[in-house]
């Protein structure tokens, strides 16, 4: 006759059963938990409403001459994220403001300004998440991506244009820019267009706009992220506050 089993040996076996279902409820919880809507991402960079000192902007005569890169720009990415077991994606987003470059700004010619010699770089290296998920460190992301561009041997993207031009009404208002240009990622040249939106502000002209870019294009891989699938197609954004050299 097959024994039953003392109730000793019948407790530890429920409690044992119970804390196995515990685990398991636990665990689902916190997935449900970790890749749930708790995320966020910032929204695409935009212009910034204008300084309260912008009745000191320069006017449109004032606009000739070379603009540099100064405090305050910034430049990063915008890529969708799916995780595991979910049906939406989630935006990760990674900003620099190690960001430098010029342009130069010929003279009021048949309603428009001729732009010259423009070139814009951004490290690298400096990139970092600015995204949140619950219950995951989105910074561990930027040592991944800094692999995949590999940054150690190009630690810079720069966006290159021999000539564009801005209508002479930004003197008094937002205009709308597109400007056609070379973007070089990973050592790999591309032919791209940058859509922008210009102001001045505050003495400055502040330029924000975007490229979009496929990372295969410039031989990069969508980056290997535990439980996670990252999309190829890329948003390069920027947000540049320009002043004129002496």
């Amino acid at each position: 006759m097959r024994s039953q089993g003392s109730p000793v040996s019948r407790r530890v076996l429920l409690i044992g059963g119970l804390v196995i279902l515990a685990l398991a409820v636990a665990g689902g919880g916190f997935y449900a938990y970790y890749f749930s809507g708790l995320r966020s991402a910032p929204k695409q960079l935009t212009l910034t409403s204008p300084s309260p000192t912008a009745s000191a902007s320069p006017s449109g005569s004032d606009l000739a001459g070379t603009w540099t890169v100064g405090s305050g720009s910034v430049a990063g990415y915008r890529v969708n994220e799916l995780f595991v077991g979910t049906t939406s994606p989630h935006q990760a987003v990674a900003r620099t403001s190690t960001v430098s470059g010029s342009v130069s700004v010929g003279g009021d010619t048949a309603g428009a300004y001729a732009l010259n010699a423009i070139t814009f770089s951004a490290g690298l290296a400096g990139l970092a998440s600015v995204d949140t998920v619950a219950g995951r460190d989105v910074r561990l992301r930027d040592g991944v991506v800094s692999r995949s561009l590999n940054v150690q041997s190009f630690p810079q993207a720069t966006f290159t244009a021999t000539s564009g031009s801005v209508p002479d009404t930004v003197s008094g208002s937002v205009v709308d820019l597109s400007v056609p240009g070379q973007l070089t990622i990973h050592g790999v040249t591309r032919s791209v267009t940058a859509t922008a939106k210009a102001q001045l502000n505050g003495g400055r002209v502040e330029i924000a706009g975007s490229v979009p870019v496929d990372m295969t294009d410039y031989g990069v891989q969508p980056p290997q992220i535990g439980f996670t699938t990252v999309d190829s197609k890329v948003t390069v954004d920027f947000d540049l506050f320009l002043t004129k050299s002496p």
